[in-house]
């Protein structure tokens, strides 16, 4: 390819990139992703912009122009104003030609076909196959995924290996591949990348035979290494099937064993790397802030100190101390402070310092002090794990106070004074507390006690045994559930009553009057418990359960007899008798229905449940207006806008529907129905 205008009518457009990385290019790719490699094809594409460096790291537009010029010069001009960009350099060494190898090496020819210029000489931030990094050449990331200028992060080579560095003064060591074999002064090293292994040569090696090769997995297509602004060196391949560039090993972590948290970046600066999180250096037995997150959202970006450190101000310097916290790089070390105290004094006398960490083993009086005047990410550490103990002393500026003996002490008293108010608080509310509910129980306890007649009271962990915990459910009543259970060798049921659907006062009335009568028709209470919030009766246990289930037809059993049904019948009409009539005081029931009338196994009917009882006096008038509806009640019912419950005294029972339901057993194979009289049922 001879002098001349390269980009002129050419479908296949070459861009030879000669420093720093470029962008990801959009288009069809034939060998490689983007141009941060030596060489880029891109087929049928115009390039929207080929970013370079130049030392000012000027954008190219894609009108720019590439041209080996007449003298053998190889230049990049931007076409609206032919401002020179970037030059080989050659345009006198006779440069005759110019040929692009199958690796992508861009080669300038002179005389005798000697090579005068190659871009495999001048990579950026990665290398291609057949591609050599030779010693004091470097790779140089770039300085964030979006922005193409030269970062701080570079690989280097050595004599005696490939060495990590992020650019600080001094440059500070993140990463070191040493070679295992001793070399002379005269062993120039050498590193070549090609599909599937990086290897390590010595001038002196036969050609071929690498000292050292790190194997990658193999190779299924072109591949290529890149090092990326995180530090990490990546290894990318083709994948036919996307088409598109797939990174398939992180070297550094995979075949060098370089932890995530030693990168120095992960974590930006002044960051901490805990188990790859992100946090702001803090003390913990001071409450003062001096560094803040750059980004609140970004945690990786690092942290920033509320107050810059100046030396205009030197007295007011600290040292903020992180235990088990270490530092990446430990190469450059202070030879004259081997304890902990000699460390941090070397730091604070030396504006520059702004931090240093103490590594050492069991004694901490003879360690390696290492001092830092750019601060990038800390990693914390686990001793035990890693086989030494590390602190890291950060430089803050603090702001000055008057009198800082006086004013620790003013904080300290005032801290103690408003803990130990809090503590009397706490300690008499407690106490008040306490007492109060004491009394109430004692209060409660006592009213029940001196209640005439009352039934035995049981505890409610007695209750919970004999029902095996509540297990054996066998209704529900009008406040609460029913259970089964057995206190000795005596079935009960005891009944749970809820605490919202009942109260103190229903409660109490329940215990008296059940439990102050007995009549051979009305079901006898047993007991009761009282216990904070549980509220339970103990019932004799009617083994036939309640009469509903009869006339229903909710067994499996023969029907009722007519002598069974008279004998019901008549033990209902007793049982309300004495309530009525009998009873030292009137007793309403106001709750006559079958679920409420229960049978034993001899089919002795017993009226149940007094939750809603309501004591009447015996001089009281039979014709108590207050237990029969006003007929603006009645016009409620029938319209439907008030229940039959909240005006009907049921008193009374009608024998009939007994008898029908046994005369006709289909009616009641189903649940009744409700009825605007009778209210559901």
């Amino acid at each position: 390819m001879s002098p001349g205008n390269l980009f002129a009518d050419f479908t296949v457009l070459v861009v030879v990139v000669l420093a720093v990385a470029a962008p990801p290019v959009s288009g069809q790719r034939s060998v490689y992703p983007s141009a941060n490699l030596s060489t880029l094809w891109v087929k049928n594409k115009v390039l929207d912009s080929v970013p370079y460096e130049d030392g000012l790291a000027s954008p190219v537009g894609e009108n720019a122009t590439l041209e080996l010029t007449g003298d053998g010069d190889l230049v990049l001009r931007e076409k609206a104003n032919g401002r020179l960009i970037w030059s080989s350099g050659t345009s006198d060494q006779s440069v005759r030609r110019m040929e692009i190898t199958e690796q992508g090496n861009l080669v300038l020819f002179g005389q005798r076909n000697m090579t005068v210029w190659q871009s495999f000489d001048h990579p950026t931030d990665a290398l291609v196959p057949g591609q050599s990094l030779l010693q004091g050449k470097m790779l140089r990331a770039n300085a964030s995924p979006t922005n193409w200028t030269e970062g701080k992060i570079y690989i280097t080579v050595l004599r005696d290996g490939v060495h990590g560095y992020v650019e600080s003064t001094p440059p500070q060591l993140y990463f070191k591949h040493e070679l295992s074999r001793n070399m002379s002064q005269r062993d120039p090293t050498r590193i070549t990348f090609t599909n599937g292994s990086l290897s390590i040569f010595l001038q002196s090696t036969h050609p071929g035979n690498p000292d050292e090769s790190i194997q990658f997995q193999e190779a299924k297509s072109t591949q290529y290494i890149r090092l990326e602004s995180d530090g990490h060196l990546r290894l990318f391949e083709w994948s036919r099937g996307e088409p598109s560039w797939i990174m398939v090993s992180d070297v550094m972590k995979e075949f060098l064993h370089v932890d995530d948290c030693a990168f120095p970046t992960v974590c930006g600066e002044y960051g901490i790397c805990t188990s790859g999180q992100c946090i702001c250096p803090f003390q913990s037995n001071s409450s003062s802030r001096y560094f803040q997150l750059v980004d609140e959202r970004k945690t990786n970006l690092g942290c920033a100190p509320v107050t810059p450190v100046s030396c205009q101000e030197i007295k007011n310097h600290q040292l903020l101390t992180l235990t088990d916290v270490s530092y990446f790089d430990m190469s450059q070390i202070i030879m004259n402070a081997k304890n902990r105290d000699d460390c941090k004094q070397a730091c604070l006398k030396n504006c520059s310092c702004k931090a240093v960490a103490f590594r050492y083993g069991q004694n901490d009086s003879n360690g390696e002090c290492r001092s830092v005047t750019e601060v990038f990410s800390l990693q914390s550490i686990q001793p035990e794990k890693v086989n030494y103990n590390s602190s890291a002393y950060l430089k803050v500026q603090i702001t000055p106070s008057s009198d800082p003996t006086q004013k620790k002490l003013k904080t300290i008293l005032g801290a103690t004074l408003a803990a130990i108010t809090t503590l009397v608080l706490v300690v008499i509310v407690a106490i008040y507390v306490r007492r109060r509910r004491k009394y109430q129980e004692l209060d409660e306890e006592l009213e029940f006690d001196i209640l005439p007649g009352m039934p035995t009271r049981f505890s409610f962990e007695k209750l919970r045994e004999c029902t095996e915990d509540f297990s054996k459910k066998l209704g529900e009543g009008g406040f609460g559930s029913v259970f089964e259970g057995k206190i000795g060798e005596e079935s009960v049921a005891v009944k749970r009553l809820e605490g919202a659907r009942q109260g103190k006062k229903e409660f109490l009335a329940e215990v008296e009057t059940i439990g102050s009568i007995e009549h051979i028709n009305l079901v006898r209470l047993i007991g009761f418990c009282a216990e904070k919030s549980n509220r339970l009766l103990v019932y004799e246990y009617m083994p036939r359960g309640s009469l509903d289930r009869w006339i229903y037809y909710r067994h499996n059993n023969a029907p009722l007899d007519w002598c069974t049904r008279c004998k019901i019948i008549m033990d209902i009409a007793k049982g309300l008798c004495y309530l009525h009539e009998e009873c030292r005081r009137k007793i309403a029931h106001l709750d006559i229905k079958p679920q409420n009338i229960l049978l034993d196994e001899n089919f002795n009917a017993k009226l149940a449940d007094f939750g809603l009882s309501k004591l009447i006096d015996r001089d009281q008038s039979k014709n108590d207006s207050s237990r029969r509806p006003s007929m603006s009640m009645v016009v409620k019912v029938l319209e439907g806008a008030m229940s039959v419950e909240n005006c009907l005294d049921y008193s009374f029972f009608n024998a009939n529907s007994v008898i029908s339901a046994q005369g006709n057993p289909s009616t009641y194979s189903a649940p009744p129905q409700e009825s605007i009289l009778s209210g559901p049922r």
